[in-house]
């Protein structure tokens, strides 16, 4: 937590006066548009694609440099491209980051444990989270995402994935539920077989969403707060007992907080803290845009034009236009990824996180059901980001 520290101060300094006096800590690279599912909340894969190579992100990372914190790799399907570790290992020689977070959808069960057991060999120092989305059990899963026997190859995959977990310190291994109208009355047998089945380390969920990035605004994938509340509470409540304790007291504790704020962003429609969407998170799309989020997904500028100059690229008049917009409240979201990170740059937050932690009202220390030890405690919330990045079809 106290490396940082410094960072979260200059994006509050950011945010506040409105100039940028550091790049953003955390990064979503969609590395590409392509994807093996048809999900029900999701046309990204008819995108048409123009994907940046390794050489453009060697030097675009290498422009970011040790600012970046935490980066998600998202898509599409990030495991589709098979250079996905060199870009793993080109972001981690240049940036060092605290954390890596990559979606999978797990349809390439022959092929996705070896390519992220090259991504953790490539980040040795990194905390590299992989979440297998699941959006439902059996058939309800093939039908949501639009593949049939994606279930049964995500299971294979998770197995493959799992095997890892002795050899790797730094792997967490993660299950993440997308809720959307096709799914939301299924929450409770897909969370109880996540947590008697397959006992990841870490379970996250969050709402479908309306993206201009995913092309789903206005098809009306997102259930009404009446159908997801009783979602939150029970993810709410197996953070209270501990039900998943492959995270930390204080990712637990920072979980619970942005369930409070999702109920709250979609009942009063407006931001409930401030967002930092364009001061301390940042996107990339998979042809060189950036964005200041993905919900919006409008470009302040396209790498390829800067020279792949991310501070450039960052500073323009559209990028300084789009941060006023957004600290003005013209727009509102319960996106995961940018969300935890305007969490931690929140003073009344982390006060907040203290104190449930010191009162030990999140996370105690209580046996999950199936007996496991946490893997390895973490600092920071694990989240997709991005996550997040396991968004409705994104993965």
């Amino acid at each position: 937590m106290l490396e940082v520290l410094p960072k979260i101060a200059k994006m509050q300094a950011s945010y506040t006066l409105g100039k940028t006096f550091a790049l953003p800590m955390n990064f979503t690279i969609s590395v590409s548009y392509r994807c093996n599912s048809r999900c029900k909340t999701c046309n990204v894969w008819q995108r048409p694609n123009d994907d940046f190579t390794i050489e453009e992100y060697d030097k675009t990372f290498a422009s970011i440099g040790r600012d970046a914190y935490w980066f998600t790799f998202s898509g599409g399907e990030p495991t589709l491209r098979k250079d996905l570790p060199e870009m793993v290992e080109a972001a981690y020689r240049h940036c060092r980051p605290g954390i890596i977070n990559i979606p999978t959808n797990g349809i390439q069960d022959k092929i996705i444990p070896g390519r992220i057991e090259r991504v953790l060999q490539a980040a040795p120092t990194s905390d590299v989270i992989i979440n297998l989305s699941l959006d439902g059990i059996g058939e309800k899963h093939d039908i949501v995402r639009g593949v049939k026997g994606n279930f049964e190859r995500a299971m294979r995959t998770y197995a493959g994935l799992k095997a890892l977990k002795g050899r790797y310190k730094n792997f967490t291994l993660g299950v993440h539920t997308v809720i959307s109208n096709f799914n939301v009355d299924e929450f409770d047998n897909i969370y109880t077989f996540v947590r008697d089945e397959l006992k990841p380390d870490s379970f996250i969920s969050e709402i479908a969403e309306e993206r201009v990035e995913l092309d789903t605004v206005g098809m009306g994938i997102t259930p009404p707060i009446q159908r997801y509340q009783p979602v939150i509470e029970r993810l709410q409540e197996g953070i209270h007992k501990a039900e998943f304790n492959g995270v930390s007291r204080i990712t637990q504790a920072f979980r619970d907080r942005y369930y409070d704020i999702v109920k709250r962003t979609l009942a009063e429609k407006r931001q409930i803290i401030p967002c930092l969407a364009g001061v301390a998170s940042a996107q990339i799309a998979p042809n060189g845009d950036v964005w200041t989020c993905c919900i919006r997904a409008e470009s302040v500028g396209n790498l390829r034009e800067h020279d792949y100059d991310f501070k450039s690229t960052w500073n323009t008049a559209r990028a300084n236009e789009l941060r006023r917009s957004i600290k003005a409240g013209e727009c509102y979201c319960p996106l995961a990824n940018a969300s935890y990170t305007n969490m931690l740059c929140h003073a009344p937050t982390l006060a907040g996180v203290a104190t449930d932690v010191a009162r030990g009202t999140v996370a105690a220390a209580i046996p999950t059901r199936n007996g496991g030890k946490s893997a390895k405690l973490r600092n920071l919330p694990v989240i997709n980001a991005a996550n997040e990045a396991s968004r409705p079809g994104s993965t």
